[in-house]
């Protein structure tokens, strides 16, 4: 079966900062009824997983606002204007870890939320890494977490990594890599 597309009528902007726009589409069903959609539109984003020549990952532990606590997670950033999502994902490992990458190679894409947003996620693998020294934002502060792939995964199950753009990075690393899974319990 054919699912049959809604017909987007008219497009408007809502409200834009540096980061992302919020828009308000008009748009009709199949049935003829006209609709109203608010989401938020990006140029997309880019998370890298840092991989040392020993196999363990690198990790940023960030405060994040929203929820109020620290969270532990992959290099990530928004593609802005003018770039593009390989330059993003090479800027972003250096700003939040401190490394530079020798070979930097996509290993898919998802869509964070896609009932509120258009964005689209890039994922990296970074390997031959080299320590340049990191620059971040003024609003940004982290810590670099060394983990192996096994104590990802713990930590995921136990709630430690909760962060909805880690976990699917993770989980498309897994399939894309070949990591291996730690036994069942």
């Amino acid at each position: 079966m054919t699912l049959i597309p809604w017909k987007k009528l008219a497009e408007s902007i809502v409200f834009r900062n540096p980061w992302w726009t919020y828009k308000r589409d008009a748009f009709e069903l199949p049935s003829g009824k006209p609709g109203e959609y608010h989401y938020v539109h990006t140029n997309g984003s880019s998370m890298v997983i840092p991989v040392l020549g020993d196999g363990t990952m690198l990790m940023v532990n960030q405060y994040r606002y929203l929820m109020g606590k620290e969270s532990i997670e992959f290099p990530c950033g928004s593609v802005k204007d003018g770039s593009n999502h390989d330059e993003t994902a090479r800027h972003e490992l250096s700003e939040e870890t401190g490394y530079s990458a020798k070979r930097l190679s996509k290993v898919g894409e998802f869509n964070p939320f896609n009932g509120v947003t258009n964005e689209m996620c890039h994922v990296y693998m970074a390997r031959d890494l080299e320590y340049v020294g990191g620059t971040p934002d003024e609003t940004e502060e982290f810590e670099i977490v060394h983990m192996t792939p096994a104590e990802i995964d713990e930590r995921i199950r136990t709630g430690v990594i909760w962060d909805g753009m880690t976990i699917a990075a993770w989980a498309i690393a897994r399939i894309t890599n070949n990591f291996q899974s730690p036994p069942t319990r």
